[in-house]
């Protein structure tokens, strides 16, 4: 089903020229308080409460900043908005999954662009897929996405707003209880985020790793980094900086055991090929039976899913504490793949689950509304264009 969007709250649909909060640290709201004449030795205090009321509480107003003054808080309002994307069209896919298509703000030549976040629902947890750039600059042959030009990175505000946006609409922050009573048994919503939606996230180093570290303050969205996960194609030289820096779970887009598969499947890899990328997950911080290194393989018909592939990923595999996610191919129009068969699947999953690796099969989510992995943008594109039709047969 698709549900569009209409009467939604200023904060989804204004292009406002102030600039917004959202994406600043505790040292990047301090300079802006500043700019409005706060005193030097107060800055650090009204920080910390900004802090609360933005990214603990979800507000999108200064006026419900209580303990604030409201000489501060009418100051506030007159300089700076607490934002989110605009939302462009809400999806809800008939097992739950959600899809935003987002509109950005303008860029330095008055461009919005837009990206879409999808969340999915579990009776354990709740997981939000978000994007990091828009388009992508890789080209992988099996991902739509890839088939969009790299227009920008996203700003640390656009990848954290997502977060925001998503709790807004499903209705996760703190004083929502009331409004939606029944979370998931781990007790919120949103319970893990996944770098996964479009773009390469170690291609935008800087603002994910400011938005992350936001989205993981224990006094503000407090999602632990256990429950971050950042998913690479293969950027080696990184890799190992974002273990350091960033401090997520890593995912791998592998898809392929010999390099003359993942060549054609994953470009990257003529620049950093298998035997490098898996030296650097070998050597990245704080990997360890604990914090398993997750190997992303799409299941293609006749490419990647023989026996011997499996046995070859195996081999691979050695000395790196890992699991597999192996990911029924989601198609989408164009594409020259093919899902490989359920049971050439099982029995792939059966040499790895033999040789101790857990690999589970990602249960294909929300693909009725385009919004399964691989499938990001493409659906959104072609109904909003059906709309443009519709409308102008009308005009």
């Amino acid at each position: 089903m698709t549900t569009l969007i209409s009467n939604l709250p200023e904060r989804y649909i204004q292009n406002d020229s102030r600039p917004s909060l959202v994406g600043l640290d505790r040292a990047g709201l301090m300079d802006m308080l500043g700019r409005i004449g706060v005193a030097e030795k107060q800055r650090k205090m009204r920080a910390n409460q900004l802090w609360h009321w933005i990214y603990h509480k979800g507000v999108t107003s200064f006026a419900a900043m209580s303990n604030i003054s409201k000489d501060l808080r009418e100051k506030l309002d007159e300089a700076f908005v607490i934002a989110r994307p605009e939302i462009v069209m809400e999806q809800k896919s008939s097992d739950g999954t959600m899809k935003w298509l987002l509109r950005l703000g303008a860029d330095e030549r008055g461009q919005r662009h837009e990206i879409e976040c999808v969340y999915i629902p579990e009776e354990d947890r709740g997981t939000l897929c978000i994007s990091s750039q828009v388009g992508c600059t890789l080209t992988c042959t099996f991902c739509h996405t890839g088939t969009q030009k790299l227009v920008r990175n996203l700003t640390a505000e656009e990848i954290v707003g997502q977060v925001m946006l998503a709790r807004d609409r499903i209705k996760d922050w703190p004083d929502d209880l009331e409004a939606n009573p029944s979370p998931p048994s781990s007790g919120r919503y949103i319970t893990n985020v996944v770098l996964m939606g479009m773009g390469e996230p170690l291609y935008n180093f800087d603002n994910v790793k400011q938005a992350m570290d936001i989205a993981a303050d224990g006094e503000g969205i407090s999602l632990s980094k256990r429950r971050i996960t950042l998913s690479t194609s293969g950027v080696v030289p990184e890799i190992a900086r974002a273990g350091e820096e960033i401090g997520t779970m890593l995912a791998i887009s592998l898809h392929g055991t010999t390099d003359e598969i993942r060549n054609k499947l994953v470009p990257l890899n003529k620049k950093y090929p298998i035997a490098e990328l898996l030296q650097a997950c070998r050597n990245y911080p704080g990997v360890s039976n604990a914090r398993r290194i997750t190997f992303e393989y799409v299941m293609l018909k006749g490419v990647n899913d023989s026996k011997d592939d499996a046995k070859r990923l195996v081999q691979l595999l050695k000395g790196i504490p890992a699991k597999v996610n192996l990911i029924p191919f989601n198609p989408w129009p164009g594409t020259p793949y093919e899902c490989s068969d359920w049971d050439t699947i099982e029995v792939f999953a059966e040499v790895l689950n033999k040789a101790g690796y857990a690999s589970p099969v990602r249960t294909p989510r929300g693909r009725d509304i385009m919004a399964a992995c691989g499938q990001l943008k493409s659906e959104s594109q072609k109904i909003r264009a059906k709309e443009r039709i519709a409308l102008e047969s009308h005009q």
